[in-house]
């Protein structure tokens, strides 16, 4: 086995909040460490509670390690390394594979962990960049990174990871976590919807394998609109659609999605999207409740404003039963993609050129 001690030890000099952290299968992945926090600190509430990424299993953790790349696989396991070709045509439960073949405390990053640095980025005023315009970001000209795949026009599509500028890191340094904006989707654990319901495990509980996260998994739970609780969900994925009751649910509301507790009888069954800062939730959802959906960036911040959230898009699907999610956006969405992206209108069989996956870290998990 190689001895990392010295990478290690180089990368810390340049970045102090980076590890090369060595799995169980004795191979390197870098990783970049993010500190627990409050909701206070990173939304418009005096609620100061912990932000749920830093719950597992109703224990608070000090913080949690990301992949600073979107990952690779190799011989069955994920890893996190500069200057690669990430890692395609994987849908979520091999994405989720690759990640625990790891070992001990690896997981696929969670919707809880994805939010925490999305909400953590807009309240210190940085929104990175990426590419998501063939090779650059649309707001860019000069910035290019090195081309690993291109379409059969010649274009460039995906990028080595980590080999764009200072802009594409989520932090804005050498430091930062790279390629969060486009390149590809990225699969989130942790989150769905079931006939337009929304349904996630508990804080972060989806870090822990332990707690499954197939079809069937009795850990998945809605949310009570009247007070944000987890409670059992109303909408199966072996039964037919609960469209009204008392949990969040999305409903199609001209051009825009609304969360609400009655879905109506307007259920697209098509591809439906709108900008992130259109999101909206009626009356009959509790300020308890919007306060989750914010700290799982599934809903604008109170008094935050569109420009906030720079074009960033988001997209459901209602119509049909389990629907995993996506975020960040791809090489070709354009301003659409962001932190702030979310896609979840595909099942969980999905596997594309344009969907990849990141893993991360909590020591002794469970």
């Amino acid at each position: 086995m190689a001895n990392f001690d010295l990478t290690n030890l180089a990368v810390k000099m340049i970045a102090p909040n980076n590890e090369v952290i060595v799995d169980e299968t004795g191979h390197p992945s870098v990783v970049v460490y993010i500190p627990k926090f409050k909701l206070s600190d990173v939304l418009n509430t005096t609620d100061s509670s912990t932000h749920p990424a830093f719950i597992v299993n109703g224990k608070e953790i000090p913080g949690f390690y990301v992949s600073k790349y979107q990952n690779i696989v190799d011989a069955g396991v994920a890893y996190s390394l500069p200057a690669e070709d990430p890692g395609v045509n994987i849908n979520f439960d091999n994405a989720r594979a690759r990640c625990e073949a790891k070992g001990n405390g690896w997981h696929l990053m969670t919707n809880a962990e994805w939010a925490a640095i999305a909400l953590w980025c807009k309240k210190n005023g940085f929104q990175p960049k990426g590419n998501n315009n063939y090779g650059k970001d649309t707001s860019e000209s000069n910035y290019r990174a090195i081309p690993t795949y291109k379409d059969g026009d010649g274009k460039t599509c995906r990028i080595a990871t980590g080999t764009g500028p200072l802009t594409w890191y989520h932090d804005g340094t050498m430091g930062g976590i790279a390629d969060l904006n486009g390149n590809v989707w990225e699969w989130q654990g942790g989150f769905r919807t079931v006939y337009g319901e929304i349904q996630i495990l508990a804080n972060n509980d989806a870090a822990d394998p332990d707690n499954p996260q197939n079809n069937t998994s009795l850990k998945w739970k809605a949310i009570s609109a009247s007070d944000g609780a987890l409670v059992d969900p109303e909408c199966s994925v072996t039964g037919s659609p609960a469209r009204t009751g008392s949990t969040v649910k999305l409903k199609w509301s001209g051009s825009v999605w609304i969360y609400s507790t009655n879905m109506g009888d307007n259920i697209p069954d098509t591809y439906k999207g709108h900008v992130f800062a259109s999101l909206t939730a009626d009356n009959t959802v509790s300020a308890e409740a919007k306060l989750l959906l914010r700290a799982l960036a599934l809903l604008p911040d109170e008094g935050s404003q569109a420009s906030d959230y720079e074009g960033d898009y988001c997209y459901f699907n209602a119509y049909e039963s389990e629907r995993c999610a996506i975020r960040g956006g791809s090489w070709n969405s354009g301003g659409y993609a962001g932190l702030f992206a979310l896609d979840a209108y595909h099942g969980r069989s999905l596997a594309h050129t344009g969907i990849g996956f990141r893993s991360a870290y909590i020591p002794d998990i469970g």
